[in-house]
């Protein structure tokens, strides 16, 4: 296919920069975004389903193991992202950068429309899960391929002074990705009912192939990025993008600077504000998951353009600031954000924990962790009946270790149970005033969206410099490599894990806050290595070889 003229070549040593009309830095802006939020709409319909998932192919364990296996079925495709990076960002580093994204969005799109035609563990047992891991991994690694094309893809048309206002827009696409996953699962959900969770959860799956088509019909329409086809008339394209990224001491540190300095700490503000909120309110909280859907939804409105504000801003006073406020406000505000939701989404839980906390009280050696990955185990101990019972109601506990021998103990505010009376317990725990659900009435709805919103502020401050800064740093003709692997590392590992290991520390520990320390500590490290080590880029020659 030949390439529409998008620059004219000189025949001299230099390579004029192409000066682009505003009406087509918009459509390079438009077309990229708009392909790569489908790919996101994608990606997280996984992550918005993942209660139902857990029901229909982890049906042959406990509720509790079922649900962590869905959620390390979601962190699956998030797992082999980097893998995705190395193959696709050598092949945009190799052959360009259009016909790569375009690859990763029909191998994105296919993955996710037959996740809406699998069988589940009802009907084929195990291979349910095994066929739905695999379909993940398919997804996760074309996602490794997809926001370095992207990114770079807007960064190499755009102005100098405007790198950050324009990248921005590509870092909306994954907050407006699964925003649209949230509405069309919530049509659906109007649509289907009661039939929501037997059938109707595949209608997002299978309407994905609708926009799969229009993706790809955008991104064929597209020319190929300057700065590339510089490069390649100039004879200087890499023949070896992987051994200059990361055999090169040089270019090495960079990517080690990106990764732990920018990359791990933005990742677990972007998927706590966007994910494991939601997890808290439905799974921890107990808030009806239609009505947190549509606080997310609201809140997600109001936040994504403040996305292109951080942008914006970054390109005023500089990438490292914005992305220092971010890690800043992340590591300082956590704890006091999420017991404010809980105060604000479950004031019950919020009061009943106050005035009567459970504590449970046993030989440590009694007391397991409540997780069966093959659905054999039997958590047959006193200790493990009352966390068990404790965990299945959504009562938060803490545990205190008792000589080896004692006999368990739980208390209630001033009720004293000794050993498991699952009764006696149960009556304590509800005449305390813990809900099994949280009362909808009793839900501030305008806090619980402001809570939201500063969530998404924080994660707006880190990611939405980060496309034009990740550009900034390493040199055009192994830019896709470079900058692919740090940021699938820091997104695929340390964030798409964030959900899956807070739940399980939250189930482990019966505090619903444990779980906060995992991207607390990320975001410090984050902030201390970004502080050391980051230098400014906003000035830096992205056309340099």
């Amino acid at each position: 296919m030949t390439e529409p003229a998008v620059t004219s070549v000189s025949q001299s040593s230099s390579f004029p920069r192409p000066v682009s009309t505003r009406r087509e830095e918009r459509k390079v802006i438009f077309a990229s975004s708009l392909g790569t939020v489908f790919e996101w709409y994608d990606f997280f319909l996984y992550g918005s389903l993942a209660a139902v998932i857990s029901k229909q192919f982890f049906a042959g364990v406990n509720d509790t193991t079922a649900f962590i296996f869905a959620l390390l079925a979601f962190a699956a495709g998030f797992l082999v992202r980097p893998f995705g990076a190395l193959v696709f960002g050598r092949l945009g580093d190799m052959i360009g950068r259009k016909y790569t994204f375009l690859v990763t969005i029909l191998l994105m799109g296919l993955s996710t429309f037959a996740v809406g035609l699998l069988p589940a563990y009802a009907t084929i047992g195990v291979a349910a899960p095994i066929i739905l891991i695999v379909l993940r991994l398919l997804q996760g690694l074309a996602l490794g391929g997809e926001y370095g094309g992207a990114a770079i893809y807007v960064a190499e048309h755009a102005p100098d002074h405007k790198r950050g206002t324009y990248t921005s827009w590509i870092q909306c696409t994954a907050t407006v990705g699964l925003l649209l996953s949230l509405l069309v699962i919530w049509s659906c959900r109007q649509l289907t009912g009661d039939e929501f969770e037997t059938w109707g959860w595949r209608l997002p799956f299978l309407i994905s192939i609708v926009l799969l088509g229009i993706s790809t019909w955008i991104r064929l329409s597209m020319h190929e990025s300057p700065a590339f086809l510089k490069m390649k008339a100039e004879g200087k394209v890499s023949k070896s993008p992987l051994k200059e990224s990361f055999t090169h001491w040089g270019n090495l540190k960079i990517v080690l600077v990106a990764l732990f300095s920018i990359n791990a700490g933005q990742a677990v503000t972007f998927y706590a504000a966007q994910f494991y909120v939601m997890f808290f309110l439905t799974q921890v909280l107990k808030v009806d998951p239609a009505l947190s859907n549509g606080l997310l939804i609201i809140a997600l409105v109001i936040g994504a353009p403040l996305f292109v504000v951080a942008g914006w801003v970054s390109d005023k006073i500089g990438r490292k600031p914005v992305l220092v406020t971010g890690l800043l406000l992340a590591t300082v505000l956590y704890f006091p954000l999420f017991k404010a939701l809980t105060h604000y989404a479950n004031p019950q839980i919020d009061q009943a924990t106050r005035q009567a906390p459970v504590t449970v009280m046993a030989d440590p050696a009694t007391c397991t962790f409540q997780f069966d990955p093959v659905g054999k185990a039997k958590f047959d101990s006193a200790c493990d009946k009352a966390k068990t019972l404790l965990v299945k109601g959504g009562v938060p506990y803490s545990t205190e270790a008792a000589p080896a021998g004692s006999e368990l103990v739980v208390t209630v505010g001033a009720t004293r149970i000794e050993g498991f009376d699952a009764t006696a317990l149960g009556a304590a725990v509800k005449d305390a005033g813990y809900p099994t659900v949280a009362d909808s009435s009793l839900v501030n709805r305008p806090m619980v969206v402001a809570i939201i919103v500063a969530l998404i502020f924080i994660a707006t401050c880190c990611y939405g410099p980060l496309a034009a800064l990740m550009v900034e740093l390493f040199p055009t003709r192994i830019r896709y490599t470079s900058l692919s692997l740090p940021y699938h590392i820091g997104n695929g590992w340390f964030g798409g894990l964030l959900p899956t290991i807070s739940f399980a520390l939250v189930v482990y520990t019966g505090n619903i806050f444990y779980g906060l320390w995992y991207p607390v500590l990320i975001t410090g490290m984050s902030l201390v290595c970004s502080l050391l080590f980051l230098k400014e880029t906003k000035d830096n020659d992205i056309h340099a070889d």
